[in-house]
């Protein structure tokens, strides 16, 4: 287990962001306003890639706030990738994403708090639920695509019950959180998917949590080739031999006489 001391935050809150400077800044304000009121300690991570400065914007942030950093490259390296790297230097109690163009607004964390002080280790985002709000869907085409794509999903990975894998917000006590990331492989869309699945697999807790969400209508996913990628890699995610047990499968083999 991973031991905490005083001086470590609470939070450790990840932005995965592809060419986000248009929106990068607004979220990082939004997000230290909001943590700083409900008096968490905090350092926000924002996992950059691409060429239009958003690495840059988060430099001159974090020239006044040292609890901000951003890292990243100029090519395109994937979301999921983005993320491990990003939990690989997280410090905080808890740790967590959220999308750099701010489709859950940060103040949704409120829903998690209780949770994460009760020692819950896995905290789901859902838009599935009854009582998500979905200010702005998603078009049509891509809510009827998803609907397909969700069905083959469930079906390779056996995640039943779970109705939103996709959602950017999700949030793990820290060791969970190292477990898991120390384990997933996919760099890109797919490894939500992946996470849960290993979640599953290890027998943490996980609990889904209704959240406000808006579409900005800029999709990164392109349709076809996007989806190929994301049908290869589900596939991958159902006959990968991850070969290291996590947390609790160890703890629990260690109680075997």
């Amino acid at each position: 287990m991973v031991k905490f001391m005083a001086h470590q935050p609470k939070l450790s809150l990840i932005f995965p962001a592809f060419n986000e400077a248009r929106s990068i800044a607004n979220t990082i304000q939004e997000a230290v306003e909001y943590l700083e009121k409900r008096q968490i300690t905090y350092e926000i991570i924002v996992s950059a890639d691409g060429k239009d400065g958003t690495r840059e914007i988060v430099a001159e942030w974090s020239k006044t706030n040292p609890r901000i950093r951003g890292i990243g490259s100029p090519e395109r390296c994937g979301k999921g990738k983005g993320i491990r790297n990003a939990v690989a230097l997280a410090t905080g109690q808890w740790i967590g994403f959220s999308d750099a163009d701010n489709k859950t607004p940060i103040t949704e964390f409120d829903k998690f708090l209780p949770l994460l002080e009760q020692g819950t280790e896995v905290g789901i985002g859902s838009r599935g639920s009854r009582e998500s709000s979905i200010e702005r869907p998603q078009p049509w085409y891509r809510r009827f695509g998803s609907m397909g794509f969700g069905l083959f999903m469930h079906v390779s990975t056996g995640l039943w019950g779970i109705t939103d894998t996709q959602c950017g917000f999700k949030f793990f006590q820290a060791d969970i959180a190292h477990d898991l990331f120390s384990r997933q492989q996919i760099d890109g869309y797919m490894f939500d998917v992946e996470i849960l699945y290993l979640a599953k697999k290890a027998g943490y807790r996980l609990v889904q949590v209704p959240i406000r969400w808006r579409d900005d209508g800029d999709s990164r996913l392109e349709l076809l080739s996007g989806n190929i990628r994301n049908v290869r890699d589900v596939i991958s995610i159902r006959f990968r031999n991850y070969s290291t047990p996590g947390v609790r499968a160890s703890q629990e083999k260690m109680l075997i006489p």
